[in-house]
């Protein structure tokens, strides 16, 4: 199926350096703003105690707020969770909020202020199991990654597996990075939102990456950025079908998905946008940069034929 039809190939390649610039530019701005600011862990990672409240009208989140400084408890957070009259309160580990009875003052006080107030869950979260879940998941990224490289060297050839990781990872810092200058919420599901990233931008390099190996055993009188020019136009209809589909869904879980789907569905939007562009623009010059050739790509498709003929 194509929604559009380009008569003539678009030079991407043509613009390579730029476009690879720019990407290294917001690269090492990414890196900074995890360098000096540090991604914002939620309690999943930090350790910590959450409430969740439900009352029988809107909730008044700044006379919600207004209770817990009363209370002096330090850098806890409020806000609406599933409803207007659902709210979520987290407090953050202390050393002087550290007891899980804080629940029951922080619902009293509640109910001093308005007596319809309904206690609806209580999570703890201790210290070490946020550091447990946070060694988990740096080892889940790292096989995740390792899988991808080792993937695309055998279906394809090395130079393809180090250009798509080297876009993928991209994509990875550019995500952590602007959650950390704008100390959006790290939490497990930001974490499998980037997960997911992972494998969807590999999946739209393996596109483009398959494309150019046909054109290198069809075209045989173009040359290397030609057939990569090529590639990435024909495949354009499919990846503009395939990206919108996938956006709309997760915007639907943006604006209403509540507040646990939040800042996931935030991940995964940076992570299709600068996934088309990494793709594209990022691992395709990086393939031309790395030098490959067509007898690359034979000798890697007859090795691909032997282990499929395989008993």
């Amino acid at each position: 199926m194509e929604l559009f039809k380009i008569k003539h190939d678009i030079p991407f390649m043509r613009y390579g350096r730029i476009t690879t610039t720019i990407s290294l530019v917001t690269f090492i701005l990414a890196i900074l703003a995890l360098s000096f600011k540090g991604l914002n862990f939620g309690l999943d990672f930090t350790g910590g105690l959450q409430v969740e409240v439900g009352y029988n009208q809107p909730a008044n989140i700044e006379a919600v707020r207004k209770v817990l400084e009363d209370q002096k408890i330090p850098d806890f957070s409020v806000q609406n969770f599933g409803s207007v009259k659902e709210v979520l309160i987290r407090v953050p580990m202390k050393a002087e909020t550290n007891d899980v009875k804080l629940s029951e003052v922080i619902l009293a006080k509640l109910k001093e202020q308005d007596p319809s107030v309904v206690l609806r869950s209580v999570e703890f979260v201790g210290p070490q199991v946020g550091k447990e879940l946070f060694e988990s998941g740096g080892l889940a990224l790292l096989l995740v990654v390792g899988g991808i490289m080792a993937y695309l060297a055998v279906r394809f050839e090395w130079r393809f597996a180090l250009a798509a990781i080297i876009a993928n990872m991209h994509d990875i810092v550019i995500i952590l990075g602007m959650f950390a200058f704008f100390q959006w919420e790290f939490t497990l599901s930001v974490l499998a939102g980037v997960l997911a990233i992972l494998g969807y931008s590999v999946n739209e390099s393996v596109v483009v990456f398959d494309r150019v190996r046909e054109n290198f055993h069809k075209m045989r009188k173009a040359s290397v950025p030609e057939m990569i020019d090529n590639a990435i136009t024909t495949t354009m209809s499919r990846t503009v079908i395939t990206h919108f589909m996938t956006q709309m869904m997760v915007l639907a879980m943006f604006f209403f998905g509540g507040e646990a789907l939040h800042n996931f569905a935030l991940a995964l939007t940076i992570g299709i946008v600068f996934g088309i562009y990494s793709s594209v623009l990022v691992a395709s010059p990086i393939v031309l940069w790395l030098g490959v050739s067509r007898e690359d790509l034979m000798s890697v498709k007859k090795e691909n034929a032997e282990i499929d003929n395989l008993p």
